[in-house]
């Protein structure tokens, strides 16, 4: 999502050919897909193991192309693992690299920045205490904001959107984003589902799945109890978080775009137990939820790995749902967060950070 705006606000402004791995976001704003990310998409430390082989492809794939093409610059998203390792390969063969979307690397094995020093030409972040984290380890960095302030909006008011779903609009309505993964999926969905059946029995409360674009949604209705009330809609995450009176969020990218549209939340998390026993060594900071990380302090509930029960979750939601001061006092955290993830046009001043470099690289952007 991130590289396809970025893609299509280079465009906008040059004259471009961009190729490179991604999926149908990308294909959409015109990048040449070369690589499929869903080939590589994985989350964990031992999950890692059994995608080996697709990964050590895509790789190679990846440079092979860039041998043929010979790009400039390479523009790489998160995903450290992967690229920290094909900016070497690149860099060996005088593409220059830019990180976009910088790892986290002050929360998972910091000592890695040293690498993103060696092998980039500049570091693009979106969270503001990034930039000190990088400069102070001599990475050239510039804070451009975060991708999603000004771009998430609902495009249905709670009334529409109810009345559309088939749900009463009077009665509490619980949006949950189980995550997109499957292993994610595996881990979260048999124990929100028993949250969510302790709820409704509360509340009689209605609960939402805002599914990822591809999802199986047939997999995402299996087991939930017939008692309780719950619909899955997909493309519709925004409108669905706006007209929930409290959200179930997995840790991520989800958590930034329900506290732009100011949704009550709790953030939950899993692996399996394995890899949460290698990275728990390995671990930097107090937080897992971008939300709190971004507070400085708890100001979402999470549920993370033990911490994630049926129980827990069910307890956070309720709460939410029927107290109006903790209703308030979360917002008013999840507004101080909206002002420090900066202003609107981050995905712009990417672009033209990009460009400078790629002006005085080569005299002009061709």
């Amino acid at each position: 999502m991130y590289a396809a705006r970025l893609a299509t606000a280079l465009k906008q402004r040059a004259n471009l050919e961009i190729f490179g791995m991604g999926g149908p976001q990308m294909r959409a704003a015109g990048v040449d897909i070369v690589t499929d990310y869903s080939e590589v998409s994985v989350v964990g430390i031992t999950e890692i193991l059994s995608h080996l082989p697709s990964l050590i492809r895509a790789m190679r794939h990846l440079v092979s192309e860039a041998e043929r093409r010979k790009p400039a610059f390479a523009i790489l998203t998160d995903f450290p693992g992967f690229h920290l390792r094909l900016a070497r390969k690149l860099k060996s063969r005088g593409t220059k690299n830019i990180y976009y979307i910088c790892p986290q690397f002050w929360a998972w094995r910091p000592w890695r920045v040293r690498i993103v020093r060696r092998r980039f030409a500049q570091a693009l972040c979106i969270f503001p205490f990034e930039e000190k984290f990088f400069g102070d380890a001599g990475v050239p960095v510039k804070f451009i904001g975060h991708p999603l302030v000004g771009a998430v909006h609902a495009s249905l008011d709670r009334e529409t959107f109810c009345r559309e779903q088939g749900l009463d609009p009077q009665k509490k309505l619980v949006t949950v984003l189980p995550g997109s993964r499957a292993a994610e999926l595996r881990q979260h969905l048999p124990i929100i589902r028993e949250a969510c059946q302790r709820i409704h029995r509360e509340t009689e409360a209605q609960f939402v799945i805002a599914a990822a674009p591809g999802s199986n949604v047939a997999s995402l209705r299996e087991g939930w109890p017939p008692d309780v009330p719950v619909k899955i809609v997909v493309g519709q995450t925004y409108n669905a978080l706006a007209a929930a009176d409290a959200a179930i969020v997995s840790s991520g990218t989800a958590t930034i775009e329900a506290a732009l549209l100011d949704v009550p939340m709790v953030v939950v998390y899993r692996v399996t137990p394995l890899t949460a026993f290698l990275a728990k060594p390995l671990v930097r900071t107090p937080f897992f939820s971008m939300v709190n990380l971004i507070a400085g302090k708890r100001a979402v509930p999470e549920l993370i790995q033990n911490d994630f029960t049926a129980d827990r979750v069910a307890a956070e939601i309720l709460r939410l749902l029927n107290d109006q001061s903790a209703r308030d006092a979360l917002r008013r955290d999840l507004a101080e967060v909206r002002q420090r993830l900066g202003p609107p046009g981050a995905v712009e001043r990417a672009a033209e950070a990009i460009l400078k470099l790629l002006s005085s690289a080569h005299g002009n952007a061709k």
